[in-house]
């Protein structure tokens, strides 16, 4: 067993399931060893290529050791989860599985259905926003890293990586037409590579999530990529009505800070937090002591 599968003195896991569409979602629930119920819970997922093993489970048993339950799922067509083909990245699908995983948690019945809060990073970040956005019931929400305004990113890309990117993702779209597999490319990798998140900075950071495995692909279909500049959930900020947590790191050239501004300005109940370091600083080390201590601190205020 891994060490995130033995037992913890305060909180247990538990594998689950749930359907989005047809596909099964592979989820971990965590809950407290010992609390009342009906509690809280938090439903937590990954950003652009990455999977619940990305230390997910750091945050979550955090947030379980602090009295609360918590839903941790994959994406249909990555990790545990069921669809074909593998590793299709589509926005509209992965909302879809965000309402499903909030359904799922409600129903559990062990949990306070009028208490849910989620939980985003990175491309999640975004996907956070706008579920709260279309339920007015989510009681509070946390968005780390968050990609929030693809123009923005766009913007801070170079023109010889976007325009690779792009051929990428038209490529993907004719294999599409084709009936095809997708093509792919990797969501993180170093700087020169076809990656969409392409720095040393960044596979350093990726790989410092697992410094006892080999690190799990990260690979997209890269029609996603096409799609990146004109996805913009900060549009839609001011529609979080309940209390909102958003982290950034001071040097993250990947989703940079200012739609995080943007985001604080318009929504009525929103706070910013600033951490040192990039954008896969708050993974591990001191910058993730800060932003899951700010979390369980923001969660006990909004949700006991």
């Amino acid at each position: 067993m891994t060490p995130s599968d033995l037992p913890s003195p305060t909180y247990h896991r538990t594998d689950a399931t749930f359907s989005s569409q047809g596909e099964d979602c592979a989820a971990w629930l965590y809950r407290p060893a010992a609390a009342e119920s009906p509690r809280p819970c938090v439903v937590l997922a990954h950003g652009l290529g990455a999977t619940r093993e990305g230390r997910l489970d750091a945050f979550a048993g955090r947030f379980a050791a602090a009295g609360l339950n918590a839903l941790v799922f994959d994406y249909r067509y990555f990790g545990d989860s069921s669809g074909q083909p593998r590793h299709l990245t589509s926005i509209k699908e992965q909302l879809k599985d965000w309402r499903a995983a909030v359904r799922f948690a409600r129903a559990l019945p062990d949990v306070d259905a009028h208490k849910i809060a989620l939980w985003g990073t990175s491309f999640s970040g975004g996907h956070v926003l706008l579920t709260a956005a279309d339920d007015p019931d989510i009681a509070a929400v946390i968005s780390m890293n968050p990609f929030l305004d693809g123009h923005t990113t766009l913007r801070s890309t170079p023109p010889a990586q976007a325009l690779a990117l792009s051929r990428a993702g038209l490529r993907d779209v004719a294999r599409a037409a084709l009936n095809r597999p997708p093509y792919l490319v990797p969501a993180v990798g170093g700087a020169g590579t076809r990656a969409a998140m392409a720095s040393d900075e960044a596979l350093q950071g990726f790989l410092a999530m697992f410094p006892d495995q080999e690190p799990p692909s990260t690979d997209i279909s890269a029609r996603i990529l096409l799609r990146l500049g004109m996805h913009r959930p900060v549009q839609r900020a001011a529609r979080v009505g309940c209390p909102w947590l958003l982290q950034a790191g001071t040097t993250d050239n990947i989703t940079p800070v200012d739609p995080v501004r943007r985001a604080v300005q318009r929504a009525p109940h929103a706070r910013m937090s600033l951490y040192e370091g990039g954008h896969f600083a708050p993974y591990v080390g001191a910058a993730y002591e800060k932003v899951v201590t700010e979390q369980v601190d923001f969660l006990r205020e909004h949700l006991h």
